[in-house]
Parts: C-alpha cells; structure tokens; sequence
C-alpha cells in the first residue's frame, strides 16, 4: 500500500495537462487583452484622424473677421455629415454631439500643460473666447461617451468586468489646430497708422478708417522714421535679400511676414527707398540701368508722371506753364499742421481739370469711383483715375501738350510691354501703430502690425536736390501714396485674395 501510494506520488504523467489547464485562461485573456489594444489602438488613430481634420476645417475659418465664428460652426457642421463609423455601440457615426468644439484666444507655451474640452488648462487659465476676432485656435474633445451615444466609447472582449463591472472605456481623443496667415507679395517697408491718435476715442484701425471712407481719395506723404514716430513715418522691416532697393524694385522681401508679427530693421537708406520705388514709373537711378530690360524690374503699364522730357535716370518734372505741359496726378490739399493726410477730392472736375487739360487736351470725363468702399458717386480718387486711363483705349498713349509730350507708356524699359496686371503701381504693405509701438520702433522688436495696405504711389519720388546722387543719403520729398484696400472684414478683399496665405496648423 505504502509503495502504491509512493508510486502514485512520484508519477509525472499527465502533469502538462495540469498546467495547461492552469495556464490556458491566462493565454487566452493576454490575446484578447491584446486583440482589444489593437483594437483600442485603430479606434484612437481613427478618431484622431475625425478631430484633426475637424480642428483643421474649424481653425481654418478663424481668420480676424466678425463671422469667423460662425464660418467656423458651419464647417464643423459640414465636415461631420461624413458616414464614417466609429464604436462598437451601434455601428455609431462620429456626430455633433460626440465632440466639443471650443475656440480659444491662444494655448500654453508647454505642451505639457493639458486643456480641458472647456478651454481651461491644468493652471486654471482659461483660454476659450466667444469673440470672433479674438479666437485663432480650435480645440477639438470627443466627449465621454454618458454625453452622446459613444462616438468614443469602447467595448472590450477581455472580461473586465470581472474585474470594474464595466466592459466599456472611454477613448477621449484631442486635437489643437490654429489660423495662421501670412503675406508674401510685400515690400519690407511699413508705415504708421495716418488715423492712429493718443486719444482711443477718436483713434482708428487702419481697418476701421477704410470702412467708414476716410482713406478714399486722400493723398498720403509718408517720411522716415525719426526719433519720435509717428503718423507720416514709414521705417523698414527686415528682409531675406542683400538689396534694399532692390527688394522694393521687385516688390518682394524675400521672405513670408506672419500677420500678427513683424520684425523692424534699423536705419534708412533713402537713396536706396526712392530708386526701387520709382522703378515702377519707368526710372532706372544709379547702378539699376543694367536692369532696364529685366523683367522682375518692369515698370507700371501707365507711368504719366508729369516728366519734362525722356530723362530715364531721374526724375524731371516738367517746369514750363503753369499749368505744366505734363502733369503728375494733383497733389492734395492739407491742413494747417497735418502731417498725415490730405483733405479728400470734393470736387473731380476742379481737381482734375489742369492734369487732364495738359495730358489729354480735353476736359475731364464722368470718371467712377469704383475703389470706393462706401459711395460709388463719390468723385474719383487718384487711382480711380488712373484706371480709367488704363482701361479706355488710347488715354495712355496720349501726348501731353508741348514741349514736354509726355505719354503714359514706359520708353526706358527695354524689356517685354508691362502688364496692367499685377500692377506695379500698387505695394502691398504693413500698417503700424507708431504711437502705441514707438519704443519698438527703431530697432530689431518683433511688434504687431496693425494690419496691411494695398497703396498706390501716386507720383515718383523726389531729390530735394536734384543733383544729389541717385542711391545716396540726400534728403528726399515724401513718398506719395493713396490706399486701395486693406485686409479685414470691411475691405474690398483685392489684398486678401491676391497677396495673403492662409493656413490652418496643428499644434496638438
């Protein structure tokens, strides 16, 4: 008996099977607890996908204007129409209600700062705004799955239940996308805000003066910087080409500006401004006469300027009358102590009447004042009729009256006839809040532009000595401009469509 019980003992037949009985629940519930991660895992990646392209389509919309928001919500509501199945509950599709979607004003600088679906980092800091032209960022939360019908919500085939009592988990994916505009077709060249004051009740936007019809048809004299900027200064931003003037010739910096961050460069070479600038009317200074047949240095399809003769290195107004044989487009009348802007054009048959008498021998047309953002009955503004010029057969080509017989076609570049379009009389360029931003100003500070302006140089600009040498440091006459259009909600949106880049980028 004693040995049968030893033997029976010591027997090891059958023993794997002990152990495989053993080992077998826990065989199988690693391959499902790994089946579940692969499943769990897709189910994340493909609702990271959902909210990436959902903060993409919404961030795209949060551009500045008084309805981003609301272009915004209309792309959520669009994109998630999609058939896209998600979930385990029901063959669910990703809806309205299984995502949150908050617009925040800006997010934290470290990435490991989380945010709540309400816009609330883990410091308390609450970046969610309802402000329209505040908002350039949106966060896109799917929501637990007790909020909807579980977008989100994940049923596993591992038995936890055993475990928790619940079967289901919550994937929660987030994703952070924000607007990002810039502008490429500029010239590193920025002016002061001509309606910004010291006083907030009567100071304006750019934006703001554009909409209400004060920048039409008022002439702009813009001088450099000095040591106490201001309205009528411009300065200069830093730019990716060697070349000042020749990047203002071309009308490229050489790089892309964001929007909301310009970087001023110190110190102005006029000579350097004034000879890329009068360029585009057909005037090759200095050392640019080699590039009287480059196309990048074209001048403008109609340069009239009030030239006295076919001088191709300077300008050379006409001197003779008055009023002068050749005529640049009329000046503006300014007031007692203004150094910003001139009085706008009251009257288009007084203002114009000597310019189109000596240039076209003849009086002046019903010219449409089809720039003007608020009253197309308004007279003409300089632009407008310039235009005009352009667009009716046989203006440009006109001879003034002897002895100057100017005409508006360029005779100093050598190169192919210059288009209408694009055209080279009109710069893109940054408008700056000088008194806000003065001590930022003069060197190397990265500030925030006001915003952008299409202008257009209405005259070229002048030596006020003459003989001073083309690309030197001698004292020049103001550039002269009028605004076309500006960047906003209010604008006549030419600057926004051919000039800025819009972009949304994931940053979470």
């Amino acid at each position: 008996m004693l040995g049968t019980i030893r033997a029976f003992w010591n027997d090891q037949r059958g023993v794997a099977m002990i152990l495989v009985a053993i080992m077998l629940p826990v065989l199988i519930g690693f391959a499902l607890l790994a089946i579940d991660m692969s499943r769990a895992n897709g189910l994340h990646n493909d609702l990271q996908k959902g909210v990436d392209a959902l903060a993409l389509a919404t961030a795209a919309e949060l551009d500045g204007r008084a309805d981003s928001i609301t272009r915004a919500n209309l792309a959520k509501t669009t994109l998630l129409t999609n058939k896209t199945k998600f979930s385990t509950a029901g063959d669910h599709t990703l809806a309205l209600a299984d995502v949150t979607v908050t617009y925040l004003t800006g997010i934290p600088a470290d990435d490991s700062i989380k945010l709540s679906a309400a816009g609330v980092d883990a410091n308390g800091v609450n970046w969610a705004s309802t402000d329209p032209k505040a908002v350039s960022f949106s966060l896109v939360t799917v929501n637990p799955s007790g909020l909807a019908d579980g977008a989100g919500a994940f049923e596993a085939i591992f038995p936890a239940s055993v475990v928790s009592g619940n079967n289901t988990f919550d994937i929660q994916p987030q994703a952070v996308a924000g607007f990002v505009q810039s502008i490429c077709e500029t010239v590193p060249i920025f002016m002061c805000n001509p309606f910004e004051t010291t006083d907030p009740l009567t100071s304006k936007t750019i934006q703001q003066a554009f909409a209400s019809g004060d920048t039409y048809s008022r002439e702009l004299r813009i001088l450099k910087v000095d040591s106490n900027p201001g309205p009528g200064n411009f300065g200069l931003l830093d730019n990716s080409l060697t070349s000042l003037r020749d990047a203002i010739a071309m009308g490229t910096a050489g790089t892309c500006y964001n929007r909301n961050a310009i970087t001023t460069k110190t110190g102005v070479t006029l000579g350097q401004v004034s000879a890329g600038l009068n360029v585009r009317f057909d005037l090759y200074s200095g050392s640019l006469n080699k590039y009287d047949n480059d196309w990048a240095y074209r001048p403008a399809s109609n340069v009239r300027k009030g030239q006295q003769s076919n001088t191709c290195n300077k300008y050379d107004p006409a001197t003779d009358g008055p009023p002068a044989s050749a005529l640049p487009l009329p000046p503006g009348v300014w007031d007692a102590g203004n150094n910003a802007y001139s009085q706008k054009i009251t009257n288009a048959t007084t203002f114009y009447g000597n310019y189109w008498s000596s240039n076209h021998k003849a009086s002046v047309p019903n010219i449409p004042s089809s720039t003007n953002p608020v009253s197309k009955t308004a007279p003409a503004s300089r632009y407008d009729v310039y235009k005009y010029e352009i667009a009716t057969a046989g203006l440009v080509a006109d001879k003034s009256k002897g002895p100057s017989n100017e005409r508006g076609t360029p005779a100093c570049f050598k190169g192919a006839t210059p288009t209408a379009d694009p055209d080279r009389r009109l710069l893109n360029m940054a408008i700056v809040d000088c008194i806000a931003n003065q001590a930022k100003i003069n060197g190397h500070t990265q500030l925030k532009p006001d915003g952008y302006a299409s202008v257009f140089l209405v005259a070229p600009i002048a030596k006020s000595n003459p003989s001073d040498d083309p690309d030197g440091t001698g004292a020049e006459k103001p550039i002269s401009l009028e605004i076309v259009d500006v960047d906003g909600g209010f604008a006549n949106n030419t600057l926004v469509d051919k000039a800025f880049r819009n972009e949304a980028q994931l940053y979470r």
